[in-house]
């Protein structure tokens, strides 16, 4: 393959910038095929403060309203999945199956009933990728956890916490009206926050090799009067307590609604050789990265360097883009993969093993913080 002629379907806010980040940063190896939405304005119109609409920006672009029928059509190589997040299996198997390759954000899936469907389908299509579009996996703290780790400055991880803080959304997108992006309506609304846990368990399962098995979780309510939340009470914050079958214990904290003010990733790797963290933004001062190490003669105190989304090597780079440069790493990724014949960057297996326990905590949640266990689709091979 010399070069991708490549889609996407859903064209808000995050599939308008993928797209255009893969066409505008990689013009040498990909050709920015055809695009798909329900609604056509979000071809036509400027929308999300972009001086140009789609159709402006790429005149060469045949635009669908259908999606089978661009598969059927467009003769594409790959495809951005950037529906809601509610959406994304029927999307994928689709594509899968039509030999179309795919680059799926995440969540990938939103029950235990697709993911058992989008396992069996990619295990059918054999020679077709299918990549997770966990951006959060490629960022500059991401990166050093999996340096550490590999290093061996850390030993061996036995407790983890993450925190995902929307504190900045109280006003802003999660109870605003925003634009719909599929006909199922403002899906963001009904989504539990403990659901969106793929940013907080994605860097931390990439050097972990066992799957999470069971989960606690436990959520606040409604903490404001219940107009506000636009008809769609639901916990402001959620805390689950998740565990391998050899004792690691990951703790995440997700809010979809609060006051805190702060950046919205942290992360504490607790190793018996060492200690990682990645705080965020506080006021003025901006992300930053702690670790020590037994393994590591200058880290046998704590150090400090400055965190952040976008990873060393791009930070020279003016086609980086996209969360700080991590977009940017994702798509270069899935194109040298393509173009190499190489395995995915972020496999389905992975992506599911960040996604399915975010279902099961929020199960756990909706039955009082009961312990469940976490079934994934391969238990059975």
């Amino acid at each position: 393959m010399e070069k991708i002629r490549m889609g996407v379907v859903g064209l808000g806010h995050r599939g308008r910038n993928m797209f255009k980040l893969a066409a505008e940063a990689f013009p040498d190896y990909v050709i920015p095929a055809a695009a798909c939405d329900l609604i056509t304005a979000n071809w036509t119109d400027t929308k999300f403060q972009q001086t140009k609409s789609m159709a402006e920006q790429f005149p060469e672009t045949v635009f669908y309203t259908d999606f089978h029928t661009m598969l059927k059509e467009a003769n594409l190589d790959a495809i951005l999945i950037e529906t809601g997040a509610d959406i994304h299996a029927q999307f994928c198997a689709d594509s899968l199956m039509a030999g179309v390759n795919v680059l799926s954000d995440i969540p990938v899936v939103a029950t235990i009933e697709e993911a058992d469907m989008l396992w069996k389908v990619h295990k059918e299509c054999k020679n077709v990728m299918f990549s997770t579009g966990a951006n959060s996996n490629t960022t500059r703290y991401s990166r050093m956890m999996r340096e550490l780790y590999n290093a061996g400055y850390l030993g061996k991880p036995y407790y983890m916490e993450a925190e995902y803080v929307t504190g900045q959304h109280w006003e802003d997108n999660l109870y605003r009206k925003v634009d719909p992006l599929t006909e199922n309506g403002d899906w963001r609304k009904l989504l539990s926050p403990i659901r969106y846990c793929t940013h907080s368990l994605g860097p931390f399962l990439a050097f972990v090799p066992e799957d999470l098995r069971k989960v606690s979780c436990f959520g606040t309510g409604p903490q404001a009067p219940i107009e506000e939340y636009g008809g769609f009470p639901k916990d402001d914050v959620q805390t689950a307590q998740f565990q391998t079958d050899s004792g690691v214990v990951i703790k995440l904290l997700r809010t979809g609604r609060c006051r805190a003010k702060i950046g919205s990733h942290n992360y504490r790797v607790f190793g018996t050789e060492g200690y990682f963290e990645s705080e965020s933004e506080r006021g003025k001062r901006g992300q930053v990265m702690r670790y020590n190490s037994t393994k590591y003669y200058p880290a046998s105190e704590l150090l400090e360097q400055e965190g952040g989304y976008m990873p060393y090597e791009c930070i020279h780079n003016p086609a980086a883009a996209g969360h700080g440069g991590a977009d940017y790493v994702l798509l270069d990724d899935f194109i040298k993969a393509l173009l190499t014949g190489g395995e995915p960057p972020i496999s389905l297996k992975e992506g599911l093993r960040m996604t399915l326990p975010g279902i099961y905590a929020e199960m756990s949640a909706k039955q009082g913080g009961e312990l469940l266990e976490i079934r994934y689709p391969w238990d059975n091979e």
